[in-house]
């Protein structure tokens, strides 16, 4: 395919998303700046799409290599039989088939990307069922529109009332103490919200593709500046891709808001535990893949490049140590010497994790 016409289907695909997935992109400046992003990204496509078929994601150390394949427990399904947040949506919970045994589970409460109706559960569930493979109860309000939080905490609201209901699968087998909340693009946002709302009830956040503020309007349907830089308790691992040029790039082009995640990342008090890296070819809607892009719920074929493999592995990790106590993968996080900083398929890794 001609580079001209790579062009086009990209500039076609922008419009894509910034329509199908955030009604507010819009403003000709933004557009200007991701027409010349989407120029840059064709440089990469030019001498990348064949690597980007050819890797497949490949996980280098062992941690990385632990969690990139599924946990040893099959995984199992429910859906509430009437709405469970404050807009009328269904939620959904996958949970491991042994949860009848050993300590009660942590939770891993999900945040969906834009949408212009209900989110099913397929959209999401190669990641969350991998996740619940590896022992986590993982609850999702179908709510297109999570930037907030506040459905994001109704889900979780949802689960504690399955966990105290005899009749319910995972009836006092959730240990609510051990609460994590991870979502992708503006569910990036409602997850980090979700965290600064519950006052200490939830650890930590994984935001995957978290978009730059000036995607953002009204300006508090992403994270605020000065929310983030107020929080004391949690911890954010800030996800991306090196293809996700436009709504969720690494570094600042312009302007004082925060508008890339070493931006988000340097505005993230001390306090927290906090890691930042991007998954190598990577564009805004991988994590969407079952586990390639061919399987992928996407508006724009071009917005996925490889599919879900290098979100599986490390961000697991994340969550093993946060929720589950696990020594082994916290250490891959360690500022400069954990395995995440020589992770092949990974760049522009930070942490302050000791």
């Amino acid at each position: 395919m001609g580079h001209s016409k790579v062009l086009a289907l990209i500039l076609s695909g922008i419009g894509t998303v910034f329509r199908k997935r955030d009604p507010s992109l819009n403003d000709v400046a933004h557009m200007r700046a991701a027409m010349r992003s989407a120029i840059v990204s064709l440089c990469f496509l030019s001498t990348g799409a064949a690597t980007a078929q050819d890797s497949r994601i490949v996980p280098t150390g062992v941690v990385e290599r632990k969690y990139f394949v599924d946990g040893p427990s099959a995984v199992m399904r429910t859906t509430s039989s009437a709405p469970c947040d404050r807009r009328g949506h269904l939620c959904d919970v996958w949970y491991p088939s042994d949860i009848q045994s050993g300590k009660p589970r942590a939770v891993v409460v999900w945040a969906n990307g834009t949408a212009d109706a209900p989110v099913e559960p397929k959209v999401y569930d190669y990641l969350l069922s991998h996740l619940a493979s590896w022992g986590f109860v993982v609850v999702a309000t179908r709510d297109p529109k999570t930037g907030y939080g506040d459905t994001v905490l109704d889900s979780l609201e949802y689960l504690k009332a399955q966990a105290d209901t005899p009749a319910s699968p995972i009836h006092r087998r959730v240990d609510l103490d051990r609460v994590g909340v991870a979502g992708h693009s503006q569910g990036a946002t409602g997850a980090i919200n979700a965290m600064l709302k519950a006052q200490g009830r939830i650890r930590t956040t994984v935001a995957f593709q978290l978009p730059s503020q000036r995607w953002c309007s009204p300006a508090d349907r992403c994270v605020l500046t000065e929310d983030l830089r107020a929080a004391k308790s949690g911890s954010i691992f800030y996800v991306g891709g090196t293809f996700d040029v436009i709504i969720s790039p690494d570094r600042q082009s312009d302007g004082e808001k925060l508008n890339s995640l070493s931006a988000y990342y340097e505005a993230t008090p001390n306090v927290l535990l906090k890691a930042k890296g991007l998954v190598k070819l990577a564009n805004h809607n991988d994590l969407l893949g079952k586990p390639g892009c061919g399987s992928a719920v996407v508006g724009s074929p071009l917005t996925c490049t490889l599919g879900v493999y290098g979100y599986l592995g490390l961000p697991t990790a994340w969550l093993a140590w946060q929720l589950q106590g696990s020594s082994e993968a916290g250490a891959a996080f360690r500022e400069d010497k954990g395995e995440f900083f020589a992770a092949r398929a990974w760049s522009g890794q930070a942490s302050n994790v000791r």
